[in-house]
This record gives structure tokens, sequence and C-alpha cells, in this order.
């Protein structure tokens, strides 16, 4: 969620927009080695599959275009068509005139992430600002994933998707977690409260433990969530996600966990946790500051998005500047041994 004077944002000319990407990708990026990724480094295995995420990313914002372009660049240079451009909420900030027929769906998604690009589904869950802008925004979203040969994938606010359909490689489990918990501290001001109700989140959590009691899982299991369960940034830990999902997550030994909602980029690795925490919300909306640099592998404030590649012997995630420049990577095995491939 972006800071509280988002809603008047400044002039913008392409002079700006080219500094702040530059700030963001090079003067926050501090101590960041930067690694141009090429198609050798990026060589994949056969069996491999690919996944493009990115989180808070609905701004209208030179940013959310130029990281859109980045990423049809990257997958462009490596040869890569993805299996799926995972939405992490914050899909869309500000008003939305129109509702189902306004024209941000098609400047804000439809143009902005064309099918030429990324033409497969995108699963998108919703933020705190998909709930909190607009009357009813959360509906909003749900009903246009009805819309005939639209790509945007909300079945319900709490889901599950296997890729590929046949044989899959990943279960995703996708959350809300805009609990009621959760949206009574968020820092939010001037926005609508809005989120589950009570018995819509106590649904969600009946719902995940029987996914995890399904033998039909594929061989890796991801969780994902706008709110981070940890963070290093400005939001920190989210204290109902640590207390509600966090065991869960450690009980059943599930390898990832994707959000945004802190609006930076992260890997954090846990002592005791099975769980690989990792962070995407640099999608369009402005970047903030880290809070915290005790906790690591990796933390940046950076224009970006995140790039997850997975085969049946390991999962490899990095993280991708705006300027197509990989700025951190890690690998990890069905064992949980995670190993750092770039930093």
């Amino acid at each position: 969620m972006p800071p509280s004077d988002h809603s008047t944002p400044p002039v913008w000319t392409r002079r700006r927009v080219l500094r702040t990407l530059f700030c963001s990708s090079a003067a926050l990026a501090l101590n960041v080695h930067r690694q141009l990724l090429s198609a050798a480094e990026a060589a994949t295995e056969p069996g491999d599959r690919h996944w493009l995420m990115i989180g808070d990313f609905g701004s209208q914002l030179p940013a959310q275009t130029a990281v859109a372009g980045a990423m049809k660049t990257y997958l462009a240079r490596l040869g890569i068509r993805p299996e799926a451009l995972l939405l992490l909420g914050d899909n869309f900030y500000k008003e939305m005139p129109g509702g189902l027929e306004s024209p941000r769906w098609r400047t804000g998604f439809e143009d902005m992430y064309p099918a030429d690009a990324f033409p497969g589904p995108c699963p998108a869950i919703l933020g705190n600002h998909d709930y909190g802008d607009n009357p009813n925004g959360d509906r909003i979203q749900l009903d246009y994933a009805q819309k005939k040969g639209t790509r945007w994938t909300m079945p319900h606010k709490w889901y599950r998707m296997d890729f590929p359909v046949a044989r899959p490689l990943v279960t995703f489990l996708f959350l809300d977690t805009n609990t009621p918990a959760v949206r009574g501290v968020d820092k939010d001001p001037g926005k609508s409260r809005a989120a589950l109700s009570p018995e819509e989140a106590a649904a969600q959590w009946a719902w995940l433990d029987a996914e995890f009691a399904k033998t039909d899982r594929a061989p890796w299991t991801i969780v994902a969530g706008h709110h981070p369960v940890y963070s290093n940034g400005h939001h920190g830990d989210t204290k109902d996600i640590v207390e509600k999902l966090a065991p869960r997550l450690q009980r059943h030994r599930v390898p990832l966990y994707l959000c945004g909602h802190d609006h930076d980029q992260q890997h954090l690795e846990l002592e005791g946790t099975a769980t690989s925490f990792v962070l995407s919300g640099c999608g369009g909306a402005r970047v903030r500051p880290m809070e915290r640099t005790d906790r690591g592998p990796y933390a940046n404030p950076v224009y970006g998005f995140t790039h997850l590649q997975v085969s049946s012997r390991r999962l490899l995630l990095r993280h991708i500047d705006a300027n197509g420049n990989q700025l951190h990577a890690f690998s990890k095995t069905p064992d949980g041994r995670v190993t750092i491939e770039a930093a």
C-alpha cells in the first residue's frame, strides 16, 4: 500500500520517471552486486516451468508501465512463456469509475500485461487497497473474472490452482489475508476497513486445512497471500497471519510463501522454519526504505518483479529490477536445502 499522499500523485515527466527508477534500482540497492541475466544463466532443464509475479502494481504511475515493459523484455530475451502471471494484490489503487466497465481494466491489466507476452492465466489475490479504495472492490474483481476471454483469474477469494493441468508440478494455494484482525491494524489512513467477515475468515482456514490434508497435491505446494507473514519492510510482520498461517506452513513443510504489501523485494529464511518467505511488492506503487536489516538473506526497496522457475528436483527464484538485472537468486530442493545462487 502506498504512502498517505498517494491520492495526489505529482506530475511525472519522462526524466523524473527515469531518475526515480534509477534511484530505486541503484541508489537504494545498497551493496547489491547486480548481474545482467543472460540466456545462458537462465538455461532451463527438461520439464522446467516458469511463473512471473508482481504485487502492489496497480498504481497508474509510470513505474507500473516500466516494470510491465521490463517483464516483457525479460521474457522475450530468455525465450520463455510463463505458465501464469501471479498478481499478489493491490491490483488497483484509487477509484475505478464504472466498476466492471472501468477503462482501467483495459489500461491497467489487459493492455498493460498483454496476452502475447503472458498467454496463460493471471491468478489474482485481493490486497487491502482492492477492498478499501472502492465500494465493493472485492466483488468487482471477482465478477470481472467471469468475463469471457479475460485472463484475469479469481474464482473465489481463496482458491487452488495446479500447474500444468496434466501431471501437475506445482499446487498453488491462493489466500485472502484481509482478515478482520489484519485490516483492523492496517496502516491505511482514510480508507475503508473492509475485510473478510469473521465467518469467511474461519471458512478459509478450514479450507486450507482441508487442502493440506489432500493427497492429490503436486510435488511442490506454494502458498500465496497479499500480506507478509514476516517482513523487514514498512509494515513489518503481520501478527494475525503469523499466528494463523505460520504454524500451518511449518506443520506441512510448505517450501515457499509468496506475498506483497510492503513495497520492496525480500527473501527471508528464519531459523527453525521450513518455509522460505518471498516478498515481491514493487510492481508499480512507490517503493519504501527497509525498516530493519537484521534478517535476510535479501531485502531491497527497488522496482521490479520476481521469476519462479520450477522442476521436479528444485525451485529457483530470482528477483529482477526494472532494468532487467538480476539482484538476488536462490534455489531450494525438496528436502529443504536452500542455496543462494546470486546476491
